[in-house]
């Protein structure tokens, strides 16, 4: 089974690359993130014609995840047990990091409601595997609220997790997407340029490596460890020629599954031509359940 994930900063604006890249790679399942469409926007036509059934949630022009499946979709859930809402205040604080812009999100008001739960975890069964596509809330700035609703995003994730690892300790589990986190200092091209912004402050990197303390693994990295491999480049001042990328998509899994894990590649050619995504594709490889693959096997 081949699994990936793709940020392709708006699906209806990249369908046609998105289903090209499917049929070229002969992916199995797809987790999707930044669709930027509501549920009734998504090209489902383009996917059922390449043999993909999809499961999308999107409530606006903003954030939005999907999985594209020709291994079968069930049990389809759009949240995640625990998982927070968020609505900002008037005004942001202000960040002038060169990191991946964040979206708009909704405003506060002075209801006495719980802020909307956003379009950033979508999780399905396919193929036997649990996909979970996720798109981190990127935490704007350090003094932003979002920057504290990112760290809370992230730790009820994590409890959601270490649940499911409880309840089946043979499950296999799939967390895949955006992280919006720069782990260390060698997944960015330049560590200073972000001293002081989000992506990097000591909270967020923690709160990412707690879900290897929960029980899973990130198998990107145990099967692409070179440093300043990258899966982002930002669209201005020539960042994809010079290089000037963030390493911001992971893949954690759980025990059972990486077992299973045969290769991963970041395919970096997706961030070529026009049209593209300021992301790239980053795939995982999966032995047959029936016969789990020797630990450090490539593709």
């Amino acid at each position: 089974m081949r699994l990936a994930t793709w940020n392709v900063n708006s699906v209806r604006a990249r369908v046609d690359r998105v289903v090209a890249f499917l049929e070229r790679s002969q992916t199995d399942v797809l987790a999707i993130q930044e669709t930027k469409c509501r549920d009734e926007q998504f090209p489902v036509g383009a996917f059922e014609a390449a043999g993909y059934e999809v499961a999308h949630v999107g409530h606006s022009a903003w954030n939005g995840v999907a999985i594209a499946s020709r291994v079968g979709i069930a049990d389809v859930e759009a949240q995640f047990a625990g998982q927070p809402g968020f609505a900002k205040p008037a005004v942001p604080a202000a960040d002038d990091a060169p990191a991946e812009a964040p979206d708009p999100e909704p405003a506060a008001t002075l209801l006495d409601v719980p802020p909307p739960v956003e379009a950033r975890a979508l999780g399905a069964t396919c193929g036997g595997v649990r996909v979970w596509s996720l798109y981190v809330p990127h935490g704007r700035a350090v003094a932003d609220p979002h920057y504290a609703y990112k760290l809370a995003w992230l730790g009820a994730l994590r409890r959601a997790a270490a649940d499911w690892l409880a309840d089946d300790a043979a499950a296999q589990v799939a967390l895949v997407g955006d992280w919006n986190v720069i782990p260390l200092d060698t997944d960015v091209y330049d560590p200073a340029a972000f001293a002081g912004h989000t992506h990097v402050t000591p909270a967020e990197r923690e709160a990412f490596a707690a879900f290897a303390d929960a029980g899973y693994a990130e198998v990107t990295r145990e099967h692409l460890p070179a440093e300043h491999t990258y899966t982002y480049w930002d669209y201005q001042q020539l960042a994809f020629p010079r290089n000037k990328g963030l390493r911001i998509d992971f893949a954690y899994t759980s025990p059972a599954l990486r077992e299973r894990v045969t290769g991963v590649v970041i395919d970096r050619d997706e961030r070529k031509g026009k049209g593209a995504s300021d992301h790239v594709p980053v795939i995982v490889d999966l032995a047959d359940a029936a016969t789990p693959a020797p630990r450090g096997s490539r593709a």
